[in-house]
């Protein structure tokens, strides 16, 4: 078996044709704002990914679902980056549906069969706050809530069709407040798109400004957590989190497995080198998929949450080191002669910046070793 092969049959078989369609698009053009690669996912089936059959989705398993991310990583790292968003804000709504409570259920079926895209405007991304913190303020109306805020930056900014966002709202008994999740449709009043993302890495994942400005949220569009602010994770916030650090980390080993495919395919560097590379990435390869393998086995919980951190840290130092050697083993000219090496290598060190980094999870973890509870800052 070839390199990536067993990846990008993962892809082809859930989400048909999205490959070739990829590989038929160059790189730099997959990774500019306006890409096609959103919509060619969306065509594919994609927003279905990760919803059960039962819901008419592809229903992937983990181990699928990492498997197909690291395939788009290899073909497009501004995509896999960007659909990683919304996969965390369905596993989100698959935990809340699979208790039975509400109407979740329906709005997985919805997204699954209509193919909308659901951004993320949870708090990732603001310095200083954790991923689960409240990023919007949510003021009780008669009609429901009008929630104000700003999230910079958002991915799937403009082609989205619904966004997630995290809010604060008073308990149903009237006794304190709970963290709960609005869903917006992107074309409600009040909503707007603006420019935020300058930087020329991962501009496909229309990682722009989304603002709000009272905007109606009724009641039937809030799924109300039961998680009082600063409580230990619940079991749908767990869920939604190892998801999140799970695709994500897949994502990047993607972009870094491109470069490490440029070099299994230039004879000219010495089979030592090749094959080093290959056991270096499979290796990091192999503690995702262990990761992936386990969240299959039954529904993840605070311990599978703490391995999902601890595989992403790995994988970060293991990129660390294969990026750059990667890069020297391509040498100068195709540096030189292409953006691609550059900026595959640069794309692939994102990993790193998103939260929550290893610097403010020391604590936590090093509370979680002791035998205390798990949180995440």
């Amino acid at each position: 078996m070839r390199f990536l092969d067993r990846e990008r049959a993962a892809l082809t078989k859930l989400l048909p044709g999205l490959d070739d369609s990829l590989r038929a698009v160059p790189l730099m053009t997959l990774e500019k704002p306006g890409s096609p690669g959103i919509g060619l996912f969306r065509q594919s089936g994609g927003p279905g990914l990760l919803a059960p059959n039962s819901l008419q989705g592809r229903g992937a398993s983990a181990l699928d679902a990492v498997r197909v991310q690291r395939a788009l990583g290899s073909r497009s790292p501004s995509l896999a980056v960007a659909t990683t968003m919304h996969h965390f804000s369905m596993a989100t709504l698959v935990g809340l549906s699979n208790s039975g409570e509400g109407l979740e259920w329906m709005l997985v079926q919805a997204v699954a069969t209509e193919n909308k895209l659901m951004a993320s405007g949870f708090a990732e991304g603001r310095s200083g706050s954790g991923i689960l913190s409240p990023s919007m303020t949510a003021t009780p109306a008669p009609e429901g809530l009008r929630i104000s805020g700003v999230k910079r930056p958002c991915s799937l900014a403009r082609s989205m069709d619904l966004l997630t966002a995290s809010v604060l709202v008073p308990c149903e008994d009237g006794e304190g407040q709970e963290l709960a999740v609005a869903l917006i449709p992107a074309e409600s009043e009040g909503l707007s798109v603006s420019g935020f993302w300058s930087s020329g890495f991962l501009a496909g994942a229309e990682s722009d400004q989304v603002t709000l400005d009272g905007v109606l949220v009724p009641p039937d569009l809030l799924v109300r957590t039961a998680c009082p602010p600063g409580a230990r994770l619940d079991e749908v916030q767990t869920v939604g989190l190892v998801w999140f650090e799970l695709l994500m980390t897949g994502s990047y080993l993607g972009a870094a497995s491109a470069l490490v495919e440029r070099v299994l395919l230039n004879d000219r560097v010495p089979e030592g080198e090749r094959v080093a590379l290959l056991v270096a990435v499979e290796g990091a390869a192999a503690a995702v998929e262990g990761l992936a393998r386990r969240v299959d086995e039954g529904t993840p919980d605070e311990s599978t949450l703490a391995d999902s951190l601890y595989v992403r840290y790995g994988v970060q130092d293991a990129l660390a080191r294969i990026v750059p050697r990667a890069v020297e083993l391509l040498g100068g000219l195709n540096f030189m002669t292409s953006d691609e090496v550059g900026y595959l290598a640069a794309c692939a060190n994102g990993l790193a910046l998103h939260p929550p980094s290893r610097s403010r999870m020391t604590g936590p973890l090093a509370g979680y070793l002791a035998d205390g509870p798990l949180t995440v800052a």
